[in-house]
């Protein structure tokens, strides 16, 4: 049978992936190796806003101001460029108000970047943290919020891993990562992702995929908990830094070997321990 990181074969980059049951890898490459997270990191913010409402420090029915001034993590403060973000709603809402569930639910499903940023005002850097300790990723980070440029300048930045990428997943599929409900949300949410232009693309139309994919320039990420109708569900993730990452819509081929991937891993479904 193919090998799944033949997939990168002649792609020029740093590669990694990480498939099987919650908890339980089957295959890997190089699942350890950091690279710069882009927006999949927006599963441990929306994680934590989740572990926290569970312990009854945060409102997710809460009403918070929408604004565009962050405070840097090393001091001062930096606004957004909203033709940077691929979400103009919460844009739309801008000096007025909106929900922190729904707040959420844009970070997922259409990447919102400001919505990213007000939430992480919301849950503060140490619980998005504990969103990767808590499921023993040690070795990726959540120290800046987005478009924190004075920061990532001063060596402040965040780093994720496949295996981490998969860890929370599993939490979060098996009620580990919050209460059972919270992470049935959590599926529902990244099941309604509207962004599917690369491991969405590998499974048969009409499949149930939760999902949450990131990209920037040089860099493509995704992380997936699928759910055949005849096997267990199962988790795959895939980090790519490379110069041929380079479109939001998925015409690279980078994107197009995430496909691949995940089409070989559909194929497997039935052979995951």
């Amino acid at each position: 049978m193919t090998s799944l990181d033949s997939v990168f074969d002649g792609l020029d980059g740093s590669f990694a992936l990480w498939l099987g049951r919650p908890d339980r890898p089957a295959a890997t490459l190089n699942p350890d190796t950091p690279h710069y997270p882009a927006s999949t990191m927006k599963i441990g913010v929306m994680a934590a806003a989740f572990r926290l409402a569970d312990s009854g420090r945060l409102d997710l029915d809460a009403e918070i101001p929408v604004h565009n001034a962050f405070t840097s993590a090393v001091g001062g403060t930096f606004a957004m460029d909203p033709d940077y973000d691929s979400d103009p709603q919460v844009w739309e809402r801008l000096g007025g108000k909106a929900p922190l569930r729904w707040l959420i639910r844009r970070m997922i499903v259409r990447s919102s970047n400001l919505g990213t940023n007000l939430v992480l005002e919301q849950v503060g850097y140490d619980a998005a943290q504990r969103a990767y300790t808590a499921v023993g990723a040690t070795n990726s980070f959540t120290k800046r919020g987005i478009e924190d440029y004075a920061a990532a300048e001063s060596g402040v930045d965040n780093r994720v891993t496949a295996a981490a990428l998969a860890a929370q997943l599993s939490a979060i599929q098996t009620d580990r990562m919050a209460s059972p409900s919270a992470c049935s949300e959590m599926i529902d949410i990244l099941a309604a992702q509207e962004l599917n232009t690369d491991f969405a693309r590998g499974v048969p139309e009409g499949t149930k995929v939760a999902l949450k994919n990131g990209w920037i320039e040089g860099v493509r990420h995704s992380a997936a908990i699928v759910y055949p109708t005849d096997a267990e569900p199962y988790v795959l993730t895939a980090c790519a830094s490379s110069p041929l990452a380079m479109s939001q819509d998925g015409d690279d081929e980078v994107c197009a070997a995430f496909a691949r991937l995940s089409e070989l891993a559909w194929r497997r479904r039935r052979e995951l321990p």
